[in-house]
Formats: structure tokens, C-alpha cells, sequence
């Protein structure tokens, strides 16, 4: 991997968290961090798992938008554990 993937996926990441926390809660650049970063697996694999295409033009959108669904899931499903 090399370093402008892993910043684009680590400015996806917290993007997503902060997406994120507006539905669900507060939270710090951190926790952004972290949620996004876990969420983006969730939300590409049950993307890739249900074939949704958002075709909305721009991939950094539809990445930024799969990964805020997913760390919101990601969220919830800790919220019930926890």
C-alpha cells in the first residue's frame, strides 16, 4: 500500500466517524478514526455482499457514503452489545 492510499483511506475514515456521529452520537478525532476505519469494512463488505452501486459519479463520495452506513451500523451494534 502505498502512503496516498493509506491517507485517502485513513481522510475516509474519519470523514465517515464524523458522518457518523452526527446520527448516533459524539464522539473525538480518535473515535472518528477508529469507527470510520471499522465501519468502511463493514459497510464495503455488505455492499459488495447485497451488489449495491451508488453510481453517484465521484468514487471518493460513494466510498465516504459506504463507510458512514457502515460505521453507523458498526455503532449501533456496539451500542446494543455494550
Amino acid at each position: 500500500m502505498d502512503s496516498k492510499a493509506l491517507i485517502t483511506w485513513i481522510v475516509i475514515g474519519i470523514i465517515a466517524g464524523f458522518l457518523a456521529s452526527f446520527v448516533v452520537g459524539g464522539g473525538g478525532l480518535i473515535r472518528y478514526l477508529i469507527t470510520g476505519l471499522i465501519g468502511s469494512f463493514v459497510g464495503g463488505f455488505l455492499a459488495q455482499q447485497f451488489n449495491i452501486k451508488l453510481n453517484l459519479g465521484n468514487a471518493f463520495l460513494e466510498q465516504v457514503i459506504i463507510a458512514a452506513v457502515g460505521a453507523i451500523i458498526v455503532v449501533i451494534i456496539a451500542g446494543i452489545i455494550i
